[in-house]
C-alpha cells in the first residue's frame, strides 16, 4: 500500500548524535515537528532550532518550501535563522580578526538562503557590511568574503541598489581600477558593478564615468578567464543601459582599440573551450554592433537631401563614367536627363527617372544605398563587371543590380535580426563577425555577387526575381548554419553551394518527407484516424465532466456573475448553476439547474447566438463573438448561453457538445490534436522501417507449394 501523499520519509542528522528516521506529516505545523525532533535528542528550547538540507545549498526548511521535501531527503538540525543571523551580526563586528573572518565566511555561504538573508537584513546587517567596505581597513580573504556576502544578500531584492552610498560605490570602483588587488576581489567588484548598472540611470552614469573603457579592456586581456568573463559582463551591461548615441560612441571607441581582433584571436580561438556565459556575451556584443545599422535601415531616402542624391549619382558615375566619351555637360538638360534615366535603368532601378523612389521603402531604407555605395567604392572592378555584364544581356535576362541590392539588404537584416532586441539567453554568435571590420558591408559584397552567379545558373528572367532571391536566402542561411570562422571561408562555402546543389538538397529533403507520404503510410494514417478521433472524443467528454467556470456578460461588467457547468459522469445530463468568486470546482450536487442531453437540439456559435445578437449594437467585442456559443434545448427552444473564458475552452466545449449531439467535431483544436497524435503514432509504427524504402504496392503473394508432404502427420505418432 503506497504511503499517504502528505507523509514523506526523511532522515535528520545532528553533529554528535545518532540520526533520526522519521515520517514527516506535511499537515503538521513545522514548530511541532521541530519539538518532536528536539525531544528525541533531549534538546530544550526547540524554537532556537531549524531544519535545513544537509546537501547542496543547505536551504532552511520553512512552511512555504516544506512541500519540496522528497522521500529519502536528508535534513540537518541546526541553529534557527534568526539565532544564526544575530550570532554572525555580532561576529562581523568582533575585534578578533579570526572571529571576524570566520563570521564573514559563514555569512557569505548562508546569505544565499532567503530566510537567513531576511533575518540578517532586518538586523541592519547590510549597514555593517557597508562600513567594512567603506572603512577599507580589511583586505584579502576578509574583503573577498564581505563582497561575496553583499552580492548574495542583494540578490534577494530586499534592498534597492539605489540606496548605496557614493562612498561605497567609489570604493568598489577603486578595487576594479587598482592593479595590486587580488583577482577574486576584482571579480566580485566587477560583478557588483554589473548588477548595479541596469537599476538606474544615475548609477549607470556614475559607473561609466569611474570605470574607463581602457580599464575594462585591460581586464578583458587578463589571462584569468573568470576575471575576463566578469569584465565582459560589465561591458555588456554598460552597452545595454546606454542611449543610442552613447552606445555608438562606445562601440566606435572599442573599434579603435581593436577589441574585435582581440576577441577573435584570444577568446574565440583560445585553447580553452568557450563557456555558455561568454558565448551569450559575444552574441549580445554582435547584436548590439549590428543594431547600429537599425537607424539607417528604418530611414527612407529623402529626395531633397543633397548628400543622399550625391551618393545615388556616384553609383551611376562609377559604373558608366568611362563609357561616355562626350562629357555630359555639353548635352542639353533634356538629353542629360534621358541619358541618366537610361543609365539608372541599366543599374537595375525600377523607377529609372526618379531612382530615389526605389529607396523610399524602409526597411531596408538607406542601408541598401550604403551597401551599394560601399560595394562600388571598395570593389570597383566587381561592381563594374556586375553592372556592365548585365547591361549587355537581353532585357529579360539581365539581373537588376539595384533591385537585387535592396532585396538582399532586407534579407540580410532578417537573417541577422537587425532591429530586434537581444535575447536574454541566446548564444548563437557568428565567429566570422569578430574576424572582419565592416562585417555587414563585406557580407553584402559577397552575397550580391552570389546573386549574380545564382541568376546566371538559374537562367532567370525578370519574372523569376523572387525565386532567385529565395534560393539566395537559402544559400546564405545554410552556409551560416555551418558557423564559418571567417568571411573567406563563408565565401568559399556559399559559392560551392550552387543552384544545382540546392536542388539536390531540396530533392533529398522532399524524398525524406515523401517517405511519410508513401501510399502504404497514407493508408495506415487513414486506418489510425478513427481510433485517434475516438480518443479525442473521450478527452472532450472528460473535460465536460470536469466542468468549467463561465462568466455572465452584463452591461455593468463590475457586477459580472460566475456560473459553473459540467456534464454528469454518465454523459446524460448537463448540470449548471451560479457560484461565488473563488470556487474552483463545485460538486455536481451543488448545481441546481440541469438539462437532459436528450433534450438538446442544436449548437449555435458566434453571431448565431441570441446573446450576441442582443448586444450587437455599438462596439461589439470581437473577442466575445469568437468565444460565444449556445445550446438550444426543449420543445420551446430555450437557449443556454455561454461565453468561454479562452479559445481553448471554446474549442473543447463546442467539440464535446457536438459529440453529445452525434455530430462531427469541427474546431481547429481537433485538427491540431489529430495531427499531433497521428504523427506520434506513425513514428512509433515506422521505427523498425528506418532506412528501408517502402514500396507503393504490396509484395506479391507466393504461389502455393506443389505438394504439402512437408506437413507432419500426427496420426502415425499416436499409433
Amino acid at each position: 500500500m503506497p504511503p499517504p501523499k502528505d507523509v514523506v520519509k526523511i532522515a535528520i542528522q545532528m553533529v554528535g548524535a545518532i540520526p533520526q528516521l522519521i515520517e514527516l506529516q506535511q499537515t503538521k505545523p513545522l514548530a511541532s515537528v521541530l519539538k518532536d525532533v528536539c525531544d528525541a535528542w533531549s534538546l530544550p528550547n526547540a524554537e532556537r532550532y531549524a531544519l535545513q538540507y544537509a546537501d547542496g545549498r543547505q536551504t532552511y526548511i520553512t512552511e512555504s518550501n516544506r512541500r519540496d521535501i522528497k522521500n529519502g531527503s536528508i535534513l540537518r538540525l541546526t541553529t534557527s535563522p534568526d539565532q544564526e543571523a544575530q550570532r554572525l551580526y555580532t561576529g562581523i563586528q568582533s575585534k578578533n580578526v579570526d572571529v571576524k573572518t570566520d563570521s564573514l565566511k559563514k555569512l557569505a555561504g548562508l546569505s544565499q538562503d532567503v530566510t537567513f538573508a531576511q533575518e540578517f537584513i532586518s538586523r541592519n546587517g547590510l549597514k555593517q557590511i557597508y562600513s567594512i567596505v567603506e572603512e577599507g581597513n580589511d583586505t584579502g580573504e576578509m574583503l573577498a568574503h564581505t563582497l561575496k556576502a553583499f552580492t548574495e544578500l542583494m540578490e534577494h531584492d530586499f534592498v534597492s541598489w539605489e540606496n548605496l552610498s557614493t562612498v561605497f560605490i567609489k570604493k568598489i570602483v577603486s578595487y576594479v581600477n587598482m592593479n595590486a588587488v587580488d583577482a577574486s576581489i576584482q571579480q566580485l567588484s566587477l560583478s557588483i558593478l554589473e548588477n548595479m548598472v541596469p537599476t538606474s540611470r544615475l548609477l549607470f552614469e556614475l559607473v561609466k564615468k569611474e570605470v574607463t573603457m581602457d580599464r575594462l579592456l585591460t581586464h578583458l586581456q587578463a589571462t584569468n578567464a573568470e576575471l575576463q568573463l566578469k569584465a565582459m559582463a560589465l561591458l555588456i551591461a554598460l552597452l545595454l543601459s546606454a542611449t543610442d548615441t552613447e552606445r555608438r560612441d562606445m562601440m566606435d571607441y572599442l573599434r579603435e582599440k581593436n577589441l574585435r581582433q582581440f576577441i577573435h584571436k584570444n577568446i574565440i580561438h583560445s585553447s580553452e573551450p568557450l563557456g555558455d556565459e561568454m558565448a551569450h556575451y559575444l552574441y549580445v556584443l554582435q547584436s548590439v554592433s549590428l543594431n547600429l545599422c537599425e537607424h539607417r535601415m528604418k530611414t527612407s531616402m529623402d529626395p531633397y537631401s543633397q548628400e543622399q542624391r550625391d551618393l545615388l549619382q556616384s553609383l551611376r558615375q562609377t559604373a558608366f563614367e568611362s563609357e561616355s566619351e562626350v562629357p555630359t555637360g555639353s548635352f542639353s538638360t533634356e538629353r542629360r536627363r534621358s541619358l541618366c534615366a537610361k543609365e539608372f535603368r541599366k543599374l537595375g532601378f525600377m523607377n529609372n527617372s526618379n531612382p530615389a523612389e526605389d529607396l523610399r521603402r524602409a526597411p531596408p531604407g538607406l542601408l541598401a544605398l550604403d551597401n551599394m555605395v560601399y560595394f562600388s567604392r571598395n570593389t570597383p572592378n566587381a561592381y563594374s563587371r556586375f553592372v556592365l555584364e548585365n547591361s549587355s544581356r537581353e532585357d529579360k535576362h539581365e539581373c537588376p543590380f539595384a533591385r537585387s541590392s535592396i532585396q538582399l539588404t532586407l534579407i540580410l537584416c532578417e537573417i541577422l535580426h537587425i532591429g530586434e532586441p537581444c535575447s536574454e539567453t541566446a548564444q548563437a554568435f557568428y565567429p566570422m563577425f569578430f574576424g572582419q571590420d565592416h562585417f555587414f558591408e563585406e557580407l553584402f559584397c559577397i552575397c550580391i555577387q552570389l546573386v549574380n552567379k545564382t541568376w546566371k545558373e538559374m537562367r532567370a528572367t525578370q519574372e523569376d526575381f523572387d525565386k532567385v532571391m529565395q534560393v539566395v536566402r537559402e544559400q546564405i542561411t545554410r552556409t551560416l548554419s555551418l558557423k564559418p570562422t571567417s568571411l573567406e571561408l563563408f565565401k568559399t562555402r556559399v559559392n560551392a553551394l550552387n543552384y544545382s546543389e540546392i536542388l539536390k538538397l531540396r530533392q533529398t529533403e522532399r524524398l525524406h518527407q515523401e517517405e511519410t507520404l508513401a501510399v502504404p503510410v497514407l493508408e495506415l494514417r487513414e486506418k489510425l484516424k478513427p481510433e485517434l478521433l475516438e480518443l479525442i472524443r473521450q478527452q472532450r467528454l472528460l473535460h465536460l465532466c470536469e466542468g468549467t467556470l463561465f462568466r455572465k456578460i452584463s452591461s455593468r461588467r463590475r457586477q459580472d456573475k460566475l456560473w459553473y457547468c459540467r456534464l454528469s459522469p454518465n454523459h446524460k445530463v448537463l448540470h449548471y448553476g451560479d457560484v461565488e468568486e473563488g470556487v474552483q470546482s463545485p460538486p455536481i450536487e451543488s448545481l441546481p439547474e440541469k438539462i437532459p442531453v436528450a433534450d438538446m437540439k442544436m449548437l449555435l456559435v458566434g453571431k448565431e447566438c441570441p446573446h450576441t445578437k442582443e448586444k450587437s449594437s455599438g462596439k461589439q467585442n470581437k473577442d466575445v463573438l469568437e468565444l460565444a456559443f449556445s445550446i438550444v434545448h426543449d420543445m420551446e427552444e430555450y437557449c443556454l448561453n455561454f461565453i468561454a473564458p479562452t479559445r481553448y475552452e471554446f474549442c473543447l466545449w463546442t467539440d464535446g457538445l457536438n459529440v453529445l449531439l452525434g455530430k462531427e467535431m469541427t474546431s481547429e483544436r481537433t485538427q491540431t490534436d489529430l495531427d499531433v497524435l497521428l504523427s506520434m503514432e506513425l513514428k512509433l509504427r515506422l521505427l523498425d522501417l528506418e532506412n528501408i524504402s517502402i514500396p507503393d504496392n504490396p509484395p506479391p503473394v507466393p504461389k502455393p507449394p506443389s505438394n504439402l508432404n512437408f506437413c507432419y502427420d500426427f496420426s502415425h505418432a499416436e499409433q
